[in-house]
């Protein structure tokens, strides 16, 4: 285009009505709002998946090879959260067992061994998980999981239950130095598919306190391994079927498309 052309170009722009020369941001804003990625991390134990029964049965098993009596289902329940490392110790503590650092990291070992290979056996998905996690899939949602259990165990967990399809990314409880309630761990999980902010979904005061330290709302799972009241726990929301976290979703994300 030459000079003269230009100018006659820029000489008709400006003389068209000044609501046709302002700058209209809508459209763009819309199409800014569409390309920011959307996420949505999940705890895996008590949050997707009831597990206790299986942590159960492999945390009797390393009780028995020490001769110690079994633990009941309760108690082994409220010691869920913080991790395999943790939940074995408690464990040797709860039956006057050797619990120094030799005696848990055997301990832990017999655990993971023992649990690995019947990590399904009891096992089972939340009512309305599947479905829940396959809407957000189609709705184009990245999806994660932050657990503090080890990754084997997790993987075997996702794989036996087809839900491994479903996540982009996956943190266990010993990949890092540190694990939940750290922030580490769901920053990790973020940056690793390449988001700075989620919804998080967790079941326990472990993943409430995370969401907090991250700096991230957190809906809390209320049929998962907590001790605590809803309210003392103050989520920015709560669910008692999985039928109900779209909405959820929705409200956080701005009521995006159905």
């Amino acid at each position: 285009m030459n000079h003269s052309a230009k100018r006659s170009l820029l000489t008709k722009l400006c003389s068209q009505p000044a609501s046709l020369c302002r700058f209209r941001p809508e459209p763009f804003i819309h199409w800014r709002l569409k390309r920011v990625a959307r996420a949505v991390i999940f705890d895996l134990d008590g949050t997707l998946i009831d597990s206790v029964g299986d942590i159960h049965a492999a945390l009797n098993d390393v009780l028995q090879i020490r001769d110690a009596p079994p633990l009941d289902l309760a108690t082994v329940r409220s010691f869920i959260g913080k991790g395999s490392a943790n939940l074995v110790m408690r464990a040797l503590n709860a039956q006057n067992l050797p619990a120094d650092e030799a005696s848990c990291a055997t301990g832990l070992a017999d655990f993971l061994r023992l649990y690995s290979a019947g990590a399904a056996d009891l096992t089972t998905v939340f009512d309305g998980a599947i479905d829940s996690l396959t809407w957000l899939q189609d709705s184009g949602f990245r999806l994660g999981i932050c657990t503090n259990k080890p990754l084997a165990p997790t993987k075997i967990v996702l794989d036996q239950f087809g839900l491994t399809k479903f996540f982009d990314t996956v943190i266990g409880g010993d990949q890092l130095a540190s694990r939940k309630p750290d922030p580490e761990m769901l920053n990790h999980a973020m940056a690793s598919i390449d988001v700075k902010s989620c919804l998080f979904v967790g079941d326990s005061e472990i993943d409430r306190d995370t969401a907090a330290a991250a700096g991230q709302p957190f809906a809390l799972f209320t049929k998962g391994y907590r001790k605590t009241s809803i309210e003392s726990l103050l989520p920015e929301y709560y669910f008692n079927n999985y039928n109900e976290l779209k909405d959820i979703v929705n409200l956080e994300f701005k009521k995006i498309s159905q």
